[in-house]
């Protein structure tokens, strides 16, 4: 019997075409290389292999683009025709889940399967990333929880595990034990990116910038490589620690010659790149024409069907390049599928709309407007997507609005709220300074 470098048994493979996947699987997890190009070699060494079908099926599924939909969709069809041991169906079965827009129940087949084979790394793996697009704190970390106890250091893999534990341990606001099982998985992987994010998410919510600062730089050859697929979403968060100190200009640095140099059209980058540019826009920063080059890159992803929060962030660059009647578009296709069944579209009617709407009025100046949809939006907002650090521009944009609008002691009141989180941010700080100095002459 034929099996992946965690034991679990693999149907239609050889040798050879297995070796590829358990490479293909390694990239995957280092988010490193390109675990397409391995996954095509073994299935046309061996077209039955349906582990490597399904593999790059998640690939795509969890993407979070309309065109990886359609891959998820065609390679179910191809699986279908193929003999499939019990795990392989199971996966089978949530890849069907994930292409219907119903994140929550394939994220909990693959619970199910996770609990009979809990060497499964990519079911693991998989069910972390959705876990995550469903901003499901729990989930992430209880999830790999279930599976530790059976794992050893001896089971190659066994590193990846405890940075997702790490991540789910930070997002859970269990920061010691997040910090010391990140550092424990570099320490076996060196090179394992996720575990490096969850340790810049720990230093993010601390209030520990400066440090931030430190851990990636000083760590820079272990995540920036070329062929590093989240290197974007690091250099992310190095900006985000240099906004904090008030250093905006390196953190538009770091948007042309990191974040945006490439011009990647990958979804995830660009969700970064708005979420940069409308944190400097808040801090009335020089945008030029970033916008401009941003909201063409977006205009493949933001369908208002696929996953809301990608439309959110795709708004936001929409609204800064001044394409007014793509973002009405948006909306309204979120409005026109609000009675579908799938749960992409509960989330987009009832947390990606308001939030949607509330960056609207803040852009065209309804400071009152998007107060009255941010206030009730940020209870809700961790229903659907995202970290507490990506969700914090909910707030930071909220508080901007009181101050905006004038009405002080509603914007003292959320910057203390900000300042008791986060007390060394300048940008917290200032926030208050605002709201209790003197009136602005308008």
């Amino acid at each position: 019997m034929i099996t992946d470098c965690q034991g679990n048994s693999l149907t239609g493979a050889s040798p050879e075409a297995a070796a590829l996947y358990d490479r293909a699987a390694d990239a995957f997890l280092r988010y490193s290389g390109d675990p397409f190009a391995l996954l095509d070699k073994a299935i046309e060494r061996e077209p039955a292999f349906a582990m490597a079908h399904i593999l790059r099926a998640y690939l795509f599924g969890v993407s979070t683009e309309p065109a990886g939909v359609l891959q998820v969709q065609k390679t179910i069809t191809t699986l279908n025709q193929l003999p499939l041991n019990n795990r392989e169906a199971a996966h089978c079965k949530a890849l069907s889940l994930l292409s219907a827009g119903n994140w929550t129940a394939a994220a909990t087949a693959l619970d199910y399967l996770c609990a009979e084979y809990p060497h499964d790394l990519v079911a693991l793996q998989c069910g972390h990333l959705m876990d995550f697009y469903r901003a499901n704190a729990r989930e992430l970390r209880d999830r790999i929880a279930r599976a530790l106890p059976q794992w050893s250091a001896e089971i190659p893999g066994y590193s990846y595990l405890l940075g997702m534990y790490a991540f789910g341990l930070e997002e859970c606001g269990d920061y010691g034990r997040a910090e010391k099982f990140g550092h424990g998985a570099i320490e076996l992987e060196p090179f394992d990116c996720w575990a490096h994010h969850a340790v810049a998410h720990v230093l993010e919510m601390q209030d520990r910038a400066d440090e931030g600062i430190r851990w990636m730089t000083e760590r820079e050859p272990f995540w920036a490589a070329s062929d590093n697929f989240f290197r974007v979403h690091n250099w992310w968060h190095c900006a985000l620690y240099f906004l904090d100190r008030a250093n905006n200009e390196q953190a538009l640095a770091l948007y042309d010659d990191a974040i945006r140099s490439e011009r990647s059209d990958v979804a995830l980058d660009l969700i970064d790149a708005s979420a940069l540019l409308w944190r400097l826009a808040l801090l009335d920063c020089d945008i030029g024409e970033r916008w401009q080059e941003l909201a063409a890159a977006w205009r493949q992803h933001a369908d208002g069907r696929t996953y809301p929060f990608n439309d959110w962030h795709a708004v936001m660059a929409l609204l800064g390049a001044g394409h007014d009647a793509d973002v009405e578009t948006i909306c309204n296709t979120i409005r026109a599928t609000r009675d579908n069944e799938e749960e992409t579209s509960r989330w987009a009617w009832h947390t990606g709309l308001p939030l949607i709407e509330g960056f609207v009025y803040f852009w065209r100046g309804d400071y009152q407007q998007c107060i009255d949809h941010l206030h009730p939006a940020r209870y809700i907002a961790n229903t659907f997507g995202g970290s507490h650090a990506q969700r914090d521009i909910i707030d930071w944009t909220l508080a901007e609005a009181a101050q905006r609008a004038g009405q002080r002691h509603l914007a003292e009141a959320l910057a203390s709220e900000r300042l008791a989180l986060k007390a060394h941010s300048i940008v917290n700080q200032r926030l208050l300074q605002r709201a209790t100095g003197p009136a602005p002459d308008h």
